[in-house]
């Protein structure tokens, strides 16, 4: 059982009252960071027509951001295991800060590499954030309803990824010139040039703005007295913890499923403006209204699994949501119109619950493990860049957006297949 210097007030309470406060800060991230990953999603379609790139192109976008998320990941663990969880808090949420502020001489310079870098810096703080409050509010209150108020925390994401595609079809998408790549392909460098600028300068903006908002919350954690949580010894032996979470099938198919899932999450969301605009004949501004549909659908079903698994084991709730994802996916391969459209958006309802249901029920009772075990959640968020990668492949290769969700669909299945294994190891306790 996780150790914890935290003593709530009800031995089964969601959220200690002395916490409140403290955990509405921490939950205040998850809409922030939320926020940031999809602003980030839209920057594909954005940068797709600035640059006139392929979709394998674009995905670039998304191996920067995850592919940070996997390289910070474990170091963010080791701070927090030698310091305080406190200290992974202001350690990230400066690098994120760092990073937003770093849109403004990359639309300056116009390279489409120094987005990248600077997206990258970004998602670093991003990986530190979430390596640092998962786990801690995990900690912040009993153990038995750990999972549900983790579900409670990241309920918050959601709503900040709507106000991220808001700030993105307000400020960024509207902002794009509506000339086609045949057409920029014809403008001599000056024009070209002129172009870009204005649209970059688009793209800059609610990254800079979102930045001096950051800067305001990273004061109030500095000065807020934040209560202290313990998964254990301070001391670290590294490989010794390696080999125990190596050993836990549990912990061990649930990075490996996390994996998948992300990869899922992110390949459906980074690729629904281009389905929506190739089904619908609409541009990206309109098509951007669907993926926000998305995001409203999965933040409704954040709240109503939350409330479900009152009443239900969440295993069971997981294998249910990934069956229906699964099939839902389906439909978006096989089908046109409106009918995929909306098919796509009903596996975002789905996939709600999957990653902090997936964080929960391998990250709860690892002990003096726990910090270390949950960076290897955060670690298995490269499966955004991995996966989003493989279905611009896809993409480009068969000629059909369509087809390409296919990819994700397999990912769904490795969920199903997660969730069988736990309901197995769950009878054989009981037996």
């Amino acid at each position: 059982m996780v150790k914890s210097n935290l003593t709530p007030s009800s031995p089964k309470s969601l959220v200690p009252k002395e916490y409140v406060l403290p955990f509405i800060l921490l939950t205040s991230l998850f809409f922030f960071w939320g926020l940031a990953n999809n602003m980030t999603d839209t920057l594909l379609a954005a940068f797709k027509k600035i640059k006139s790139i392929s979709d394998f192109q674009t995905s670039w976008i998304q191996m920067a951001f995850y592919g940070a998320y996997f390289c910070l990941a474990l170091p963010a663990a080791i701070l927090i295991k030698k310091t305080t969880y406190k200290t992974g808090v202001i350690a990230g949420l400066s690098m994120f800060i760092a990073g937003a502020f770093l849109f403004y001489p990359c639309s300056k310079t116009m390279e489409y590499g120094h987005f990248l870098v600077a997206l990258y810096i970004l998602a670093g703080g991003l990986s530190v954030l979430e390596t640092t409050c998962n786990p801690y509010i995990i900690l912040m209150g009993p153990e038995e309803t750990a999972t549900r108020r983790l579900n409670l925390a990241q309920s918050f994401n959601p709503i900040g990824s709507v106000s991220g595609v808001a700030l993105s079809k307000f400020f960024i998408l509207s902002g794009l010139a509506s000339y086609t790549a045949a057409e920029r392909a014809q403008m001599n460098t000056q024009q070209l040039a002129t172009v870009q600028s204005a649209e970059l300068n688009a793209v800059m903006g609610p990254y800079v703005g979102v930045a001096f908002i950051l800067l305001a919350i990273l004061v109030m954690i500095i000065l807020t007295r934040m209560p202290k949580a313990s998964d254990g010894s301070s001391a670290l032996n590294l490989g010794a913890t390696l080999r125990r979470l190596y050993a836990n099938k549990k912990y061990l198919y649930g990075v490996i499923t996390q994996f998948f899932y992300v990869g899922a999450q992110i390949s459906i969301w980074s690729f629904t403006i281009r389905y929506a605009m190739k089904e619908l004949s609409i541009n990206e501004e309109a098509a951007s209204n669907f993926y926000i549909l998305s995001l409203a659908l999965f933040i409704g079903a954040r709240f109503i699994f939350t409330a479900l698994m009152k009443y239900f084991p969440p295993s069971r709730l997981l294998m249910f949501a990934a069956i229906m994802a699964a099939l839902c996916c389906t439909l978006t391969v096989v089908c046109h119109g409106y009918a995929g459209v909306i098919s796509l958006a009903m596996v975002s309802f789905f996939m709600s619950l999957m990653f902090p249901t997936l964080y929960g029920l391998t990250i709860t009772g690892l002990g003096e493990d726990t910090k270390i075990g949950g960076s290897g959640h955060i670690m298995a968020i490269l499966g955004g860049a991995v996966i989003a990668a493989l279905q611009g492949i896809a993409s480009d290769q068969t000629g059909s957006i369509n087809y390409s969700y296919a990819v994700p669909l397999f990912c769904f299945v490795v969920v199903v297949m997660y969730s069988l294994y736990i309901e197995k190891i769950t009878k054989n306790k009981k037996i």
